[in-house]
């Protein structure tokens, strides 16, 4: 990939920075990443999917700790990964981020954000992408 080419990379795939799903105009399920059709509706859904912004709101369902990372993520290690069950109902994998590894449990509430996911070393180009971070906690001032 090129230089030039890094903007097209985030045109063309946006959910990679936004969670854009698609639901089904037919039985309303709602997928993410995007479908061009309902598994459950098949040829029904076709024409019907739509894009929906999801709330990027979620829970931990399970998660596990990277030891050995992939090329390009050696420096992260060790970090956690999650299946995080979104408000709306699509499961998403993704690292989970400002928290203790020791502090992540199955049945956190996590909320998206928007981080750096790895650099390129050929082309310097640096990626983003969607991460997830414990929900803030609204404190009562009394």
């Amino acid at each position: 990939m090129t230089i030039g080419g890094v903007a097209r990379f985030w045109r063309e795939i946006p959910q990679r920075y936004n969670l854009i799903g698609k639901q089904c105009g037919s039985c309303g399920r709602i997928y993410f990443p995007p479908r061009e059709s309902c598994p459950y509706c098949r040829r029904k859904s076709i024409g019907k999917m739509r894009d929906i912004k999801l709330s990027g709101k979620g829970e931990i369902v399970t998660y596990t700790v990277i030891h050995v990372a992939p090329h390009n993520f050696e420096g992260q290690v060790p970090y956690p990964i999650a299946i995080v069950q979104l408000e709306e109902g699509p499961r998403i994998t993704a690292q989970i981020v400002d928290c203790k590894i020791e502090d992540v449990k199955i049945g956190m509430k996590v909320e998206y954000t928007f981080r750096r996911i790895q650099e390129d070393g050929y082309t310097g180009a640096i990626y983003y992408g969607y991460k997830f971070k414990p929900c803030q906690q609204k404190q009562n001032h009394q």
